[in-house]
């Protein structure tokens, strides 16, 4: 096998060894592996079998894995990886073109929260330590019940909340669409989904810096917040996306919230310290097929439409139908 340095470009060589435990690999517009670093060697060998690029992502990720890779074109995105313990992580991830025709795909693990994971930990200890108290003193145990329940709450929302955005995280919202998808069959009743994503993001966290992106963020997700009905269900599915389910919803419906959503995102203004900053978002939409679709072609339609709307100069929304 070549070596790597051989496969790509002189001048993209220092670059990428520059951070050595990044996992790097070279592959074709298929996604084949056809070279790739120590550390991404590492991994290989930990995870086997590994022959595509695909192979090391979620089932339900491949697809726009797969996309990104037929468009051959730079990209940037946080996604989850199966670690090396056999639990997903998230990475940041990035795919560059080569000019022979490959693509060099790098994936850089996320450290969790501190601060989330200090808190987790704590509320743990609690629980454990309620549940091990003796029965002897059963007249505070009253008292400890209530104390452990309400412990058990703080520990199961921040199981389920992303702690940037106060949305339901990934699992949670995958979770309510497979139930929604369900309730959505058995009643006969419609579906729709809309994917939402902010348009040049990168390039607010390149020119403000994370800390910005970080705000903005937030202020897109309170704008979700704001703009959606009761009876919808929102939830950061990564990095900068989002994922809308509107149960008992046609595509009008769904178009409908979809446009104004568009537009109060584009008229809010972002005010962190001296910068105002206004973002736009793209938005793909598709209705629950009866007999045709699954959860996960419904997310894959839906994610495939937005990309449509990307292609079509972003700030709007566009409809699988």
């Amino acid at each position: 096998m070549k070596k790597l340095e051989q496969l790509i470009s002189p001048n993209k060589v220092g670059e990428l060894f520059e951070n050595i435990h990044v996992m790097i690999t070279l592959v074709d517009s298929s996604g084949a592996l056809i070279s790739w670093n120590h550390a991404f060697g590492d991994y290989k060998k930990s995870n086997s079998p590994i022959n595509k690029l695909e192979d090391i992502f979620l089932q339900q990720d491949r697809h726009q894995v797969n996309f990104k890779l037929s468009a051959a074109s730079q990209e940037h995105w946080t996604s989850e990886i199966i670690s090396n313990n056999g639990t997903p992580s998230f990475f940041d991830c990035a795919l560059i073109p080569m000019s022979n025709g490959n693509l060099l795909f790098t994936a850089e693990k996320i450290a969790s929260t501190p601060d989330t994971q200090k808190l987790i930990d704590r509320l743990n200890r609690q629980v454990k330590m309620f549940r091990l108290e003796s029965e002897a003193a059963k007249k505070i145990a009253r008292n400890k019940q209530v104390e452990m329940e309400s412990v058990m709450i703080q520990a199961r929302e921040v199981a389920q909340i992303d702690p940037l955005t106060f949305l339901l995280n990934r699992r949670m919202i995958v979770k309510e669409l497979q139930s929604e998808v369900i309730r959505a069959v058995r009643y006969n009743s419609p579906l729709s989904i809309s994917v939402m994503d902010i348009d040049y993001f990168k390039s607010v966290n390149d020119t403000y810096g994370h800390l910005v992106g970080d705000e903005v963020l937030r202020q897109v997700a309170y704008q979700l917040r704001d703009h959606t009905r009761q009876p919808d269900i929102a939830g950061r599915y990564g990095g900068e996306e989002f994922l809308i389910l509107l149960p008992n919803s046609d595509l009008k419906a769904a178009a409908e919230q979809a446009s104004r959503l568009c537009r109060q995102i584009s008229q809010a203004v972002v005010q962190v310290q001296e910068h105002s900053i206004h973002v736009t978002v793209s938005i793909g939409i598709a209705q629950f097929r009866h007999e045709v679709d699954t959860w996960d072609t419904l997310l894959n339609r839906s994610d495939n439409a937005m990309y449509e709307a990307k292609r079509a100069g972003r700030n709007r929304w566009v409809v699988d139908e």
